[in-house]
Formats: C-alpha cells, structure tokens, sequence
C-alpha cells in the first residue's frame, strides 16, 4: 500500500482552479495608430519603376548577351580542373566578377535607380565599367585562347575552347555597350 501513497498525497494537495467565469475580468484599452514607416514605405515604393522598354534597346539586348555568355565563359571552366592553371583563374575572375556586375547594372537600368540617384554621373560609371569589361575580357579571351592546347588535360579542352569562343564573343558585346556608353557619355558632356 504504501507505494501508493505519494500518489494519494499529490491529489490531496492539488486545489482545482476556478473556472475562467469567476476569475476577475479587466478591463483592456485598445488603441490604434498609423505608422509613419508605412506612409513613409507607401510612398517610396510607388516611385520604384520598371523599365520594360530597356530590354528592346540595343544596349539592353547586348546586356542580357553579356550575361548569358558570360555565364557560359565561367561556367564552362568551372567544370575543369581550372585552378591546376593560373591563366583560367584569371579568366575565372574576369568573367565571374564582370558577370555579377554587369547583373547589378541590368538591376538598375531596369528598376531605373540611376534616376533617383542623380548624383553619380550614371554615364561616366557606364562609359568606365563598359571599357574595363571590354579591354580585359579582351585580355582574358586571347590569354585563354592561347593556353587552350590538347597537351593540356585533353579531356578539358573542349570546354576550354568553347568557353574561349565564348570570351571573344562576350568581349565583343562590351564592345558594343562601351561604344554606345561613349556616345551617351560625349552627348552629356557636351552639352
């Protein structure tokens, strides 16, 4: 019996609560404000735009090539055994990095950021970006297309060679946007 008396101990300890009707009621103040972080976010999300129209544009269709073949350029090399040679590390670097800016600079052409910050000079940073990517794309396609020989793990050659045609054709669309990024940048300054 008597391993059965703690339990018997612990019910007659245990007072029941009151039902929740006989508890005392308070009473609750209720008020309701507005956030001025919500005007504050209304009002700036309706001045965010998008620019459908940029993708017709030139510049814009030689952006997205850019990205596309850049991620094949990157890509391609990333499958290999790369970093065994210094010359695919350095286009590794060339494309990767221009290829994640270019991505950003798409973002901002195409939410039309660059009009509400007016004070960096939107067509000098076009005019730098697309002459860097230009002349080290350009670099990097003739270094790697010169380092791409059946000697050199033949069973990567076929990526490597397309990732260098790749390279050229890359280098040719910043080229292109580096050209019309100085036409845009010589109409502003001369005015």
């Amino acid at each position: 019996m008597e391993p059965h008396e703690p339990h018997h101990h612990l019910q007659h300890h245990q007072q029941p609560l009151p039902p929740p009707q006989l508890q005392h009621p308070r009473s609750h103040t209720v008020t309701t404000t507005a956030s001025s972080f919500t005007v504050n976010f209304a009002s700036t999300s309706s001045t965010l735009a998008y620019d459908r129209d940029f993708l017709r544009t030139l510049p814009g269709i030689l952006m997205v090539l850019e990205i596309g073949l850049g991620l094949l350029v990157w890509t391609l090399i990333a499958g290999t055994e790369y970093f065994l040679y210094p010359v695919f590390g350095w286009v590794m670097f060339v494309a990767v990095f221009y290829w994640v800016l270019t991505l950003f600079f798409l973002i901002i052409y195409m939410t039309m950021t660059y009009t509400r910050i007016p004070q960096v000079p939107w067509t000098t940073v076009g005019l730098c970006f697309n002459g860097s990517a230009f002349i080290l794309y350009l670099i990097a396609a003739i270094v790697e297309s010169s380092a791409v020989t059946k000697d050199l793990h033949s069973h990567n050659y076929n990526s490597w060679a397309a990732s260098s045609f790749f390279a050229f054709a890359v280098t040719f669309c910043y080229a292109g946007n580096a050209y019309f990024s100085f036409i845009s940048w010589r109409s502003r300054t001369l005015q």
